[in-house]
């Protein structure tokens, strides 16, 4: 493949706006999608000390970190990046926690018309994925195995689980650098004993993750963070350009029990270190360690990959609803529909049919495609609250939906999945009804466009057998047409069909008709 020239490349950037650092990736992507590193800046700044202390960032940080993006925005228009399409900001759970979230953002765009959206800890985890998903796809003998990503930040800890190439568990746990650095400053006491307290305060979170990833599945551990790169750096020197380098457990755990029994003085000093990498290293380093030994692996992969080359790739391919990336969402909810014991067959054959009945009213429903994934993960899980109990269970689908983590999703899509799910029978979506008004007007129309599809879908399967496969559609009047091929009597699923059909009829203003004979002329073959 020839090379693409600098003048056929779009420069693009990318900001991380984190716990303990301001960073900026410039790079280019050229017409075959690849990404080309240019420039990396980093700033150090306070805003996770602030937020996880006070709750609010200050207003002297917010200056700061105004200032910063300032000089930001002058290096963006050197290498010709203007436009709004060519920088992404994201900013995580130091910004999105703060009580004065708001304030930080308005005045950074203000100052800088840079434009920072605080993501969620799905959209984290998903962007990490992506990041790392060349990389295993690279290193075959860690795609061989299940593998648990694992990144220690300064608010939060990341936990991807992958088997087989599919990210079968994401979750976000409350276990960051910053937050027991702050913790430990509450208890004033010797290194030692705050070692001693480190060690019980990741334990819980350790407990917490074994509840729902046992330890013998997982065979290899990647490590992401500047935390855990400064041990790689300072542990293998030589290695220090390689994208993986790996440790055995025992040098690394031996290296963190050393730099948690330092002060953080002597560790910024030993270390060449900014004093605020180094208040986090020692937290961060135990708690990876202590992941590892629960797991028993006995070496840590630690990886360069950052969030920003996440980021970098979504901008390179131009979406984040890839096939690939529908593949990775639907597979997370047949997975969840499993541990609640969902009837498979019945959930895939509706989540089908909704995707036929998408795609056909896509004039009606005006919708993007990517609304179609949504409906489909909500077919897959309409069921799943039966296992707490039969009576309500499109209410109990809800609670579990909205209280799950989908790889993937964010948590409003998560709610309007939830939503869809909720509406699949029995009443309508109503004005007293808590989740449903909280949304905006768009959503609750979206929600009631996608819930009549999968009522229509779920009456189309009523007696859980698949046997209506071929499906073909036409307009006739005001009837919306569902030809059926091969299937003699319909009887309960016309029945079924003129119960749930109400919200299609007012949502689409045409009645649903089912029928046996599909040879007339105008009819499209859909599947």
């Amino acid at each position: 493949m020839e090379q693409a020239s600098p003048a056929e490349r779009t420069p693009i950037a990318v900001i991380d706006v984190g716990a303990s650092a301001i960073r900026m990736e410039i790079a280019e992507i050229d017409q075959q999608g690849q990404v080309h590193s240019l420039e990396t800046l980093q700033h150090q700044v306070s805003l996770g000390k602030d937020t996880f202390a006070s709750g609010q960032i200050d207003a002297d940080t917010i200056e700061e970190c105004a200032g910063v993006l300032r000089g930001y925005r002058r290096v963006l228009r050197d290498y010709g990046i203007s436009r709004e399409d060519q920088i992404r900001a994201v900013a995580t759970s130091s910004v999105r926690e703060a009580a004065n979230r708001d304030t930080f953002l308005n005045r950074i765009y203000i100052a800088a018309h840079i434009r920072i959206e605080p993501i969620d800890e799905a959209e984290v985890n998903r962007l990490t994925y992506i990041a790392v998903r060349d990389s295993l796809e690279k290193w075959d003998e860690l795609d061989q195995h299940d593998t648990l990503i694992v990144e220690v930040g300064g608010g939060s800890t990341e936990v991807l689980l992958v088997q087989n190439r599919h990210v079968t568990l994401s979750r976000t746990y409350r276990l960051g650098a910053l937050r027991m650095r702050e913790t430990l400053d509450t208890h004033r006491t010797t290194n030692r004993r705050m070692a001693t307290i480190l060690n019980r305060h990741i334990q819980l979170t350790v407990d917490q993750i074994h509840r729902t990833i046992p330890p013998d599945p997982v065979q290899r551990m990647i490590a992401l963070g500047s935390d855990v790169r400064i041990a790689a750096d300072t542990l293998k020197p030589s290695q220090a350009r390689e994208p993986l380098v790996s440790l055995s457990l025992d040098r690394f755990r031996s290296f963190a029990r050393k730099v948690a029994d330092m002060d953080v003085d002597q560790i910024a000093r030993d270390y060449h270190l900014p004093y605020s990498e180094a208040e986090t290293l020692g937290p961060a380093l135990l708690a990876y360690a202590r992941l590892a030994e629960s797991f028993s692996v006995k070496k840590l992969d630690i990886s360069k990959i950052t969030l920003r080359d996440g980021l970098l790739q979504e901008m390179a391919s131009g979406t984040m609803w890839t096939e690939h990336f529908r593949d990775q969402v639907m597979h997370s909810s047949m997975m969840l529909g499993r541990k609640y014991g969902y009837e498979e067959k019945h959930a895939r054959h509706v989540a089908d049919s909704c995707g036929l009945l998408f795609q056909e009213l896509h004039l009606e429903h005006e919708l993007e495609p990517r609304y179609e994934l949504l409906l489909r993960v909500a077919a897959l899980l309409h069921e799943v609250g039966m296992y707490v109990a039969n009576q309500s269970h499109h209410k109990h689908s809800q609670y579990l939906i909205m209280n799950s983590d989908l790889f993937g999703l964010s948590r409003k899509d998560t709610r309007l999945v939830a939503l869809i799910a909720r509406y699949h029978r029995r009443a309508l979506p109503k004005s007293n009804h808590i989740e449903y008004t909280v949304l905006s007007r768009e959503d609750q129309l979206i929600v009631s466009k996608l819930a009549a599809l999968l009522r229509v879908a779920d009456a189309l399967d009523q007696n859980h057998m698949q046997q209506l496969k071929n499906l073909t559609f036409s307009r006739e009047g005001s009837a919306f047409v569902i030809h059926v091929h091969g299937v003699e009597d319909l009887t309960l699923e016309r029945l079924a069909v003129r119960q749930k059909g109400s919200l299609f009829r007012d949502i689409y203003g045409m009645n649903v008709e089912l029928r046996r004979d599909a040879r007339q002329r105008g009819i499209q073959y859909v599947r």
